[in-house]
């Protein structure tokens, strides 16, 4: 049976006389999202928040389609097939067909096309042919429980051809006429005798798709040093550069062992906020000048951004006595030493604002993390109090 693009597997048994059944979603058909019965992850998933607007810039009906990891492809829908979000399809492949699931259908799909590579065969979409038969669903199914095999046995060959690649993942079409495989290689590789290899082990049509680093931690997943699951693992499909800039721009400490993620390159959270930081600096002063006083010159060494404060040190002490410079007075230092004037000290002017009022105040010390450390205060004993019984409660203790 089928429902919300899941092909439900009913299982009966009998236990004690009682008859049970248990209804199973095998991975086969959880194509390209996560592995568990709770619906797709973030990865795949789009959420359609144009869903309540008439169709208009999307007239020919291209529909955005998702296999597995984190292939998308768009095709034309030339039937007119009534077809939702999570529907199960036969498209147009090359050669045969292949089987995919719908993910996304009407206007935004326009404004994903941005984001993604588009196929285009003869410069137009490649078709949707119809929504899978049973038989389809059948063929599709044993093409999948092949891909594990197939992945091992392929990185057998790879090792007896002395090749320095990695074969990550392999995918079989739905029609099992072709397979992809995945693999990371840091240099070139020369795999024209592999594919040849690969293609009398396998007896199906080769293709090699080269992933990175990247691509490659999120196909495996993990967990990273904040304790959640890996973003590239559960929502980023798309990966942007990364550069030491953003850190810097962060004042981060450029150290590569906490910058670096598990693939080896620089985290991608590094630009999750990056822009706020560009954002609040805009108006600041360069810190790569030093500031000239009657009492000495003073060198820069770290910034305090959302609060509006440079760190300076004497140039002799170096970063032992580091005194904080509001942000506005470092200006106006700047601006007086081009005149060539020079002001007695740094003054410790923000020091002097009264604090801001906060909602949130810690009345009883929930905020403290030493709360637990602190001995409980004695509490005197209170002295019980005798109370007079009367004769019916003396005859009730009897």
């Amino acid at each position: 049976m089928y429902y919300s693009g899941n092909y439900y597997q009913i299982v009966r048994f009998e236990v004690a006389g009682l008859k049970v059944i248990i209804m199973e979603i095998p991975d086969a058909i959880e194509r390209g999202t996560c592995n568990n019965i709770y619906g797709t992850c973030s990865k795949l998933h789009v959420t359609d928040w144009l869903s309540d607007i008439k169709n208009i810039a999307n007239a020919d009906e291209i529909v955005e389609i998702r296999f597995k990891n984190t292939r998308k492809d768009y095709y034309r829908n030339v039937n007119n097939l009534k077809i939702i979000p999570g529907d199960i399809v036969a498209v147009e492949a090359s050669p045969g067909h292949d089987i995919g699931v719908i993910s996304l259908t009407g206007d935004l799909v326009i404004e994903q096309m941005k984001k993604h590579k588009v196929t285009l065969v003869n410069g137009d979409f490649r078709k949707i042919y119809r929504k899978a038969k049973q038989v389809d669903i059948d063929k599709w199914k044993e093409s999948i429980l092949l891909e594990h095999n197939t992945m091992i046995k392929s990185r057998q060959i790879a090792a007896n051809l002395k090749l320095e690649m990695k074969i990550g993942d392999v995918e079989y079409q739905g029609d099992k006429t072709k397979a992809i495989f995945y693999y990371i290689a840091d240099e070139r590789v020369d795999f024209r005798q592999l594919i040849r290899d690969l293609a009398d082990t396998f007896r199906v049509r080769i293709e090699m798709k080269q992933i990175g680093a990247r691509q490659e931690a999120g196909r495996i997943g993990g967990i990273g040093p904040c304790g959640r699951e890996l973003c590239c693992a559960t929502w980023i499909c798309s990966f942007v550069s990364v550069s030491t800039n953003a850190a810097r721009y962060q004042e981060i400490s450029l150290n590569p062992q906490k910058l670096a993620g598990q693939c080896g390159k620089l985290k991608c959270c590094l630009n999750f906020e990056v822009d706020v930081y560009m954002d609040a600096q805009k108006n600041f002063p360069p810190n790569n000048i030093p500031l000239e006083t009657e009492n000495g010159t003073f060198i820069f060494q770290k910034a305090d951004i959302f609060n509006n404060i440079y760190w300076y040190s004497p140039q002799n002490q170096g970063a032992s006595s580091q005194i904080p410079v509001s942000v506005k007075k470092v200006s106006e230092i700047l601006r007086m030493n081009k005149m060539g004037k020079r002001p007695e000290t740094l003054k410790f002017d923000f020091l002097d604002k009264s604090p801001k009022e906060e909602n949130f105040q810690n009345v009883v010390g929930q905020d403290e993390l030493t709360r637990f450390d602190k001995p409980k205060p004695h509490h005197s004993r209170r002295k019980k109090r005798f109370v007079k019984k009367s004769p019916h409660n003396k005859q009730r203790d009897k």
